[in-house]
């Protein structure tokens, strides 16, 4: 066994980057033995010097983070920060100094991703992330080397745990969706500004790094379609019951039936009870994955947290020790397909629809003119009325998103259509 100690330097100490300080001491003796030599906290790099860091020596403890992964002997970065900057330059600035990088940040991923891939491959050293999408969950290992002698079709999930607590509390209860925030926001699971969870812009990020992955092709933030889940209501959930559905903020990344091109999207959807993302609850997260070989797979776990994230982190870690004793780097960026993003357009669904309309003969044949003009077929209809006003409920068959979203500007233009109270996809079947 070698003796000489792999020194790792940890930026941020909040949260997780406490719980990786904890585990790293606790179970230092389990990890020397797993990794075939001994790990020591070189240096932590904080904001905040003066807060008291339980387990932490005051002597590791810096402001100046840059000066930390510039001293050449450290072997291992462990970045737990967050945000775009300073996390991108401290990780390059990791790599030319000769440090491999462990790294939980889904928004930097998510935007450079293949600059920082790229700059680990420049300088031979490990770009490793898994704690970056569904907390503890193991799921980026699996994507880049279980199934990476098969093709994977799609990838679809829940990886936000707060807006999935909000949904099942909705759905459980029938509270309206400002009580079900007011509940997790009191119980920790949204923070004081949620709008990056409820508004899909931390699951935008996590499908874009699932994308990519999964199709061995570049995908950016930019090119995820988000849609948040702020407007979905009691009401919803009533018309996802009568449907035998549920309701489910999901990330769904899947290659065109031709598979010349792939899509990626976040956004509330109705999935039948059936399946297996309809059961899940609370804070928790799921991704069920589809491919040729292995057919129907789920990865099921916490999400999010100081320990479940601190465990995915201390796994690459693992990982990434052992291939600087073995003197190689780990799978790199795979993008060797460069297949094309399509738009949200592009993308074949159903839609649940609810309108208000006027509770007279004729409207339900002015309604399906519509849609047969834009060659949307109808699945079923439901029609409510009383004193001259009624709701009509129209469940499609799959049809281009775009034709559905041409369907819905042309129903608002229609003299009998008071409104249009909700749109939905329905996914999952």
């Amino acid at each position: 066994m070698r003796t000489r100690p792999l020194k790792v330097a940890l930026l941020g100490c909040g949260v997780v980057g406490s719980e990786v300080a904890r585990i790293m001491t606790t179970h230092a003796d389990d990890l020397t033995a797993r990794i075939g030599a001994p790990v020591e906290l070189a240096g932590v790099a904080v904001r905040r010097p003066d807060r008291v860091r339980e387990g932490i020596d005051p002597a590791l403890v810096t402001t100046d983070a840059t000066a930390l992964v510039k001293r050449g002997d450290i072997d291992v970065v462990v970045e737990v920060i967050g945000g775009i900057e300073p996390a991108r330059t401290l990780i390059t600035t990791a790599f030319e100094h000769g440090a491999s990088v462990v790294s939980a940040n889904k928004a930097l991923l998510a935007q450079d991703g293949a600059a920082l891939h790229a700059a680990a491959q420049e300088h031979d050293k490990d770009l490793y992330y898994e704690a970056a999408v569904a907390g503890a969950i193991p799921l980026i290992r699996p994507l880049r080397e279980s199934l990476a002698g098969d093709k994977i079709n799609r990838v679809m999930g829940i990886v936000n745990g707060t807006t999935n607590f909000i949904l099942d509390k909705m759905d459980s209860t029938g509270a309206g969706y400002q009580e079900a925030l007011d509940e997790a926001t009191a119980l920790g699971y949204a923070e004081a500004d949620p709008t990056a969870d409820v508004e899909g812009f931390d699951a935008a990020a996590k499908a874009a790094i699932l994308a990519g992955i999964a199709f061995h092709t570049r995908v950016r933030l930019d090119d995820v379609y988000r849609e948040g889940m702020t407007e979905v209501t009691a009401a919803d959930f009533a018309s996802a019951k009568e449907m035998g559905c549920t309701i489910k903020l999901l990330a769904i990344c899947e290659r065109a039936e031709d598979g010349g091109s792939v899509t990626a999207r976040v956004h509330p959807a109705m999935i039948p009870l059936s399946h297996p993302l309809a059961s899940v609850r609370g804070a928790y997260n799921a991704v069920f994955v589809e491919s040729d070989a292995a057919g129907q797979l789920m990865f099921y776990g916490p999400g999010a947290g100081g320990s479940p994230t601190a465990s995915a982190v201390l796994g690459d870690l693992v990982a990434v020790c052992r291939n600087r004793i073995g003197g190689a780097t780990g799978p790199g960026e795979s993008a060797y397909a460069a297949l094309p993003v399509s738009p949200m357009g592009d993308v074949v669904t159903r839609y649940h629809i609810s309108l208000d309309v006027a509770d007279k003969p004729g409207v339900l044949a002015q309604v399906a003119t519509v849609f047969a003009e834009h060659g949307v077929s109808i699945d079923t209809v439901r029609q409510q009325g009383k004193d001259g006003e009624a709701s009509l409920v129209v469940v499609t068959h799959r049809a281009s998103d775009a034709a559905l979203t041409g369907t819905v500007e042309a129903l608002r233009k229609l003299d009998t259509v008071r409104g249009v109270a909700s749109i939905m996809r329905v996914e999952g079947e």
